[in-house]
């Protein structure tokens, strides 16, 4: 009997070898050969689950998209509120090293959205998911009234996007000059500035 081939799971196995060839070597090594290598297949093969690189590019990026929406629906959010929205925030760091090798591949991945616009509908759709978190985020402190009166839920919608977009740039355009813990202070004091009563922010050493 011949083998029956799970096609969807074979096109994650190529696009999990994808990324680790891209984390090792980086974009430009992410040849058909080099990834076909990896996943331990025949370069010929590999046009079975991928016609072009940019489809398994896509691929590799949605798979990261997925990967921060499940952290994110996977959270909960409670009173007092304020510790569980910064957690949702920092599904968007690169607080560890896993987010961190996370990111790096994705900001790659985005160098090539101008050339490459079958990847621009994935690289807005977790941008969007970004933005639509900062909204929940400054909805939450005005619903449950932790907001400060007559607080522009929209406008700071907009700056807490910002923020926490430009913090991952930042991170990884100059790793090392803020920590994790810097990063989670810097959420805990812009959150905080939104509340009628200053929250107790945790001070660094």
């Amino acid at each position: 009997m011949p083998k029956i081939v799970d096609h969807e799971k074979q096109r994650h196995i190529v696009a999990q070898a994808a990324l680790r060839v891209i984390q090792k070597f980086g974009l430009e090594q992410a040849t058909v050969r080099n990834i076909a290598k990896e996943a331990g297949l025949s370069v010929g093969s590999m046009r079975h689950y991928f016609s072009t690189q940019v489809e398994l590019f896509a691929f590799c990026m949605d798979l990261y998209a997925q990967r921060v929406q499940k952290r994110v629906a996977e959270l909960t959010v409670e009173e007092p509120f304020l510790p569980d929205l910064k957690q949702l925030l920092l599904q968007f760091l690169p607080v560890n090293e896993e987010r961190t090798k996370e990111m790096e591949v994705w900001f790659l991945f985005n160098s090539k959205v101008m050339i490459y616009p079958e990847l621009k509908k994935v690289s807005e759709e977790m941008q969007n998911g970004l933005y639509r978190t900062a909204e929940f985020v400054i909805e939450t402190l005005v619903e449950s009234n932790l907001a400060k009166s007559g607080l522009d839920a929209a406008l700071e919608a907009e700056k807490l996007y910002a923020l926490v977009d430009g913090l991952a740039i930042h991170q990884l355009m100059q790793p090392g000059r803020l920590s994790p813990e810097r990063l989670e202070y810097l959420l805990d004091q812009h959150l905080s500035s939104l509340c009628i009563r200053e929250e107790e922010s945790p001070r660094l050493s």
